[in-house]
């Protein structure tokens, strides 16, 4: 039964009849004034309120108690003054992310949920990661990668749910969907990825974040690699693995990570919970 279910599932996405989800324009437009040189901060603030939807999640995210600031932050423009151009350009990532991770279906939606929280705590865990290990001109890059690696799942998720509401009666137990999340994400989400112009780095970190042979020169995989531990053994995943021992891990002896810093990591994550909502 579950291997004619994922059989149908990829065969439902290999025939082209699902719509792919959409990467956000106006994310993307800001991510690639992000990367000049000299960043316009008024084309940055331009765009966000120029998206009603996403400039007041930004601010939403800006006056969370993650980023505790003292006073509220009433426009886009004090967000920018405040927090910077480069954290807020993560948070209108993190902002026009979040909105892909919903569903009318109420079993489908609570997957959705984890998997946007498990997303987000990969891309903070990896920006702080980067950081951490001295790759600071990786870090947005490892925001960018920890946030998207999994988006192969969000894409089976959205597979599922339209199959859901084109037949009602089909069957679909949450363990008949995670191990068909589990089975097509990383190929699946490659394809997506190249199908949205990604560049090359970011679709291999989709395709290869689980494969048991890694590359101990590509540091942005293993960032990311080391991330998504980090959000499993703190429960911050699908299938959370609390017994995990990052500190021994291949990854953690490449970057040199003690348990010291997995602890100031986990505070770190422990805080962001306000973002989750």
């Amino acid at each position: 039964m579950t291997v004619s279910f994922i059989d149908e599932i990829e065969r439902i996405i290999n025939s082209g009849e699902v719509s792919l989800p959409v990467f956000n324009p106006t994310a993307l437009r800001v991510q690639q004034e992000l990367i000049k040189k000299e960043p316009d901060t008024r084309i940055i603030e331009q765009l966000i309120t120029g998206d009603q939807s996403l400039s007041s999640q930004v601010l939403r995210m800006a006056n969370s108690s993650f980023y505790r600031g003292l006073t509220k932050i009433m426009t886009v423009k004090a967000a920018i003054i405040r927090l910077g151009m480069r954290e807020i350009g993560r948070i209108v990532l993190l902002s026009a992310s979040q909105n892909q991770f919903r569903s009318s279906i109420p079993s489908v939606n609570v997957i959705m949920k984890k998997l946007w929280q498990h997303s987000a705590g990969c891309a903070l865990a990896s920006n702080w990661l980067a950081r951490r290990c001295k790759f600071a001109d990786l870090s947005s890059q490892a925001f960018f990668a920890g946030l998207l690696h999994d988006v192969g799942k969000l894409f089976v998720l959205m597979v599922i749910e339209q199959v859901k509401k084109k037949n009602k009666k089909t069957i679909m137990t949450d363990a008949l969907i995670l191990e068909a999340i589990d089975t097509l994400h990383s190929h699946q989400g490659y394809v997506l990825m190249q199908k949205w112009h990604m560049p090359e780095q970011y679709c291999l970190i989709v395709r290869d974040h689980h494969e048991p042979e890694i590359d101990s020169k590509n540091y942005l995989l293993l960032i990311v690699r080391m991330a998504d531990m980090a959000c499993q053994k703190l429960g911050i995943a699908l299938t959370p693995e609390p017994s995990l021992n990052l500190a021994s891990s291949v990854e953690a002896g490449v970057f040199g990570l003690t348990e010291v810093d997995f602890a100031e990591l986990e505070v770190m994550l422990e805080d962001t919970t306000s973002l989750f909502a």
